[in-house]
């Protein structure tokens, strides 16, 4: 839904990830508009060739939320690959009976390989993090090679390598053309059966149709989710009901923490775009 009220003659607007600001906001706000800023890291919802046009600098909120996503990634990997949540669903519904040495066995990440799609700040938390696990590889896949992947022993591979050697794939990379749904089901019958694939990235680079099948079929083991495709997913989504795959409701940033840096981020933005500033975190626009 598009967010007109209280835009009008405002030279400055705070959006949230679910405002979309294309040209009909803009125009509801008047010429006089200077500044976009969003209370979050993504800017997918704001027409930014649109705001370039205009010569309105648009904002968001980079950095702060890196630890908390790259923590809840671990906690997401961790309650998917353990099947922590089906534990708890049994306890409530009364299933947990005498020992069965069978019963809701996961996976360990002790000697498993690790990828990673996208080594920026958060793709670099979660494999920092994950490091003293004791995992056996840590790769990932990236546009190109990163410097910083020397500090945790990551090795540069191809995204085919990347999905045809990890036993855990996660996903920390943002929404491009060349990541939209590159997780389908041609990619899924490239991975492990034994798979588990987390993402905290964007919802778009999965395809969720096909994550059914694969789910189902066998294709992989098993997946978490913190992001989705839409948002918020339908409660009655075939995925939400499935045993082996954990969905949550996009929590990468919700710490208390994250949540008061990114507001006194957002407004410090539209403050220093109005003093003639450049905002730490002013989007560069499209060319």
């Amino acid at each position: 839904m598009n967010c007109f009220r209280g835009v009008e003659g405002k030279d400055a607007l705070l959006c949230m990830l679910t405002d979309k600001v294309d040209t009909e906001v803009m125009d509801r706000a008047g010429k006089q508009l200077k500044v976009i800023s969003t209370m979050s890291v993504g800017y997918e919802h704001i027409d930014i060739r649109e705001c370039k046009k205009r010569g309105i600098a648009v904002t968001n909120t980079p950095k702060v939320s890196t630890d908390s996503v790259a923590e809840l990634t671990v906690g997401l990997l961790l309650l998917t690959a353990r099947k922590l949540l089906e534990g708890n669903q049994a306890v409530k519904k009364g299933e947990w009976g005498k020992w069965k040495p069978m019963w809701l066995c996961g996976v360990e990440l002790t000697k498993k390989t690790v990828g990673i799609l996208g080594l920026g700040r958060i793709g670099f938390g979660v494999a920092k993090r994950l490091k003293p696990f004791g995992i056996s590889r840590l790769i990932y896949h990236d546009v190109c090679a990163m410097t910083e992947a020397d500090d945790i022993g990551a090795s540069f591979v191809k995204f085919e390598e990347l999905i045809q050697e990890s036993d855990i794939i996660c996903i920390c990379c943002n929404l491009t053309p060349q990541t939209k749904h590159v997780f389908n089901m041609k990619t899924f019958k490239k991975m492990k059966p034994s798979a588990i694939l987390i993402n905290s990235g964007r919802g778009g680079v999965v395809h969720h149709d096909d994550l059914h099948e694969a789910l189902t079929s066998g294709e992989i083991a098993a997946a978490g989710l913190d992001v989705t495709e839409p948002e918020p997913l339908p409660y009655d989504h075939p995925l939400v009901n499935l045993n082996n795959c954990v969905v949550l409701p996009h929590m990468g940033s919700n710490t208390w923490e994250s949540r008061n840096a990114m507001s006194e981020t957002a407004s410090q933005n539209i403050l220093d775009v109005l003093n003639g500033k450049r905002a730490v975190g002013e989007v560069d626009s499209p060319a």
